[in-house]
């Protein structure tokens, strides 16, 4: 908390006078990114499209609602905190009602709920493995536009059928 503090210049009783405690802030950390929800936030008939490209071009930004990428930020955030037991506790308490059953109720169908969590495990693997290397700065233009035509084919398909 005293590192959260010093880098937005506010003394550290601030944040624990208007947040409570750590696992108090990492939930309105996440509840100001949505989580997941935003990802539903435009026509179903472009999810794919629109995921590969926020994936394999690396056009995320800091929340904000109107801003490119933000709606990754969320899964962001719960990827550099696994580390943290009290931060996975708090995801696995809340991920279901956080992203899985809202995601799941947009794809809607019997078999929902199995197309969300591919289609999330997939996001989820495609963010990992950008984070972990190069952000995909090694493929040329021709490899990268291959590489999310080939994502949101299989991430639509998770969507649609």
């Amino acid at each position: 908390m005293r590192d959260v503090a010093r880098d937005v210049g506010v003394d550290a009783a601030l944040i624990s006078r208007y947040f409570g405690s750590k696992e108090d802030l990492f939930v309105a950390v996440l509840d100001s990114c949505k989580n997941g929800r935003d990802l539903m936030d435009g026509p179903r008939e472009d999810f794919g499209d629109r995921m590969a490209r926020e994936i394999i071009y690396d056009e995320v930004m800091p929340c904000q609602d109107d801003g490119a990428g933000a709606k990754m930020r969320g899964l962001l955030i719960l990827l550099r905190s696994v580390g943290s037991a009290k931060a996975m506790d708090v995801m696995q308490r809340t991920s279901n009602s956080r992203f899985f059953d809202p995601l799941a109720a947009w794809i809607g169908g019997p078999d929902a709920p199995v197309r969300a969590r591919l289609a999330a495990g997939l996001i989820m693997g495609m963010a990992i493995g950008r984070e972990l290397s190069d952000g995909y700065a090694s493929l040329d233009e021709t490899q990268k536009a291959e590489m999310a035509r080939r994502l949101a084919v299989a991430l639509q398909g998770l969507i649609d059928n």
